[in-house]
């Protein structure tokens, strides 16, 4: 039985990994939408979410059977690696070395590549559109189920972390069918700086204990790793941003 201490991280995570995925995929489905109706669009979706599904009913059953600490040490590396991964983008973004994400140009760019592969290839418009759909969501979609199964496997927080994943789609879907545009002022590098702290420190928790530590605090230390990891972050942005600064000059 889980408590608020131990299932707010796991929410928080997936919530927010979830969320910075979910605005990528809609971008996709709306051009989709916006050029074909959202009939291609939505059988794209639905049959991604029906493969989705499936992997996550297949890999259920079998996480159960693998031995905790096993699970929990696999799990942490692939986290860590992961979370680095994307603090490590995120702030070279934010130190302006590489290009922030920007959806207002991927819906445009999508847009484009549609009109020209249909043009192209001489073919149905609204099967390629459907594709295009397809894939978006099953792509940002399997990193979306990976953060889940990482964030809440081996301590029994597939439930928590599954309510933050699908909180992220239920807003994301409220506000982009609201405003019918790419949401293109979330402020996504910093969610992706946010996340890959989280991750970060999941990952550390779980490798430390799938090799049996035993964290002073318990999750508590989730806190701790955190902190350490933000802090980190911001050092690592300051130090790219200064030669960055200095070759603009």
């Amino acid at each position: 039985m889980f408590t608020w201490s131990t299932a707010a991280p796991a929410i928080s995570a997936a919530f927010l990994a979830s969320l910075v995925e979910v605005v990528e995929a809609f971008t996709i489905v709306l051009a989709v939408a916006t050029l074909r109706g959202w009939r291609p669009a939505a059988l794209g979706t639905v049959g991604a979410l029906a493969v989705l599904g499936a992997i996550v009913l297949t890999l259920g059953p079998l996480l159960d059977r693998v031995p905790l600490h096993l699970l929990q040490l696999v799990v942490g590396i692939l986290l860590l690696l992961f979370g680095i991964g994307w603090l490590r983008k995120a702030a070279l973004k934010a130190a302006g070395v590489i290009p922030l994400h920007d959806e207002d140009a991927i819906f445009a760019a999508e847009t484009a590549q549609l009109s020209e592969e249909a043009r192209r290839r001489k073919t149905s418009l609204d099967w390629i559109a459907g594709i295009t759909a397809f894939k978006a969501v099953l792509l940002e979609g399997m990193e979306v189920v990976f953060i889940v199964i990482a964030v809440g496997a081996g301590r029994g927080l597939l439930g928590p972390a599954s309510l933050g994943a699908l909180a992220a789609c239920a807003l994301v879907l409220l506000v982009g069918t609201v405003v019918h545009r790419p949401l293109s002022r979330v402020p996504e590098n910093t969610l992706k700086f946010g996340v890959g702290v989280m991750l970060s420190a999941f990952g550390v928790f779980w490798t430390g204990e799938g090799l049996g530590i035993e964290w002073p605090g318990h999750d508590l230390a989730l806190f701790v790793f955190a902190i350490l990891f933000l802090s980190t972050g911001l050092l690592a942005t300051s130090i790219a941003r200064r030669p960055f600064a200095e070759a603009v000059k």
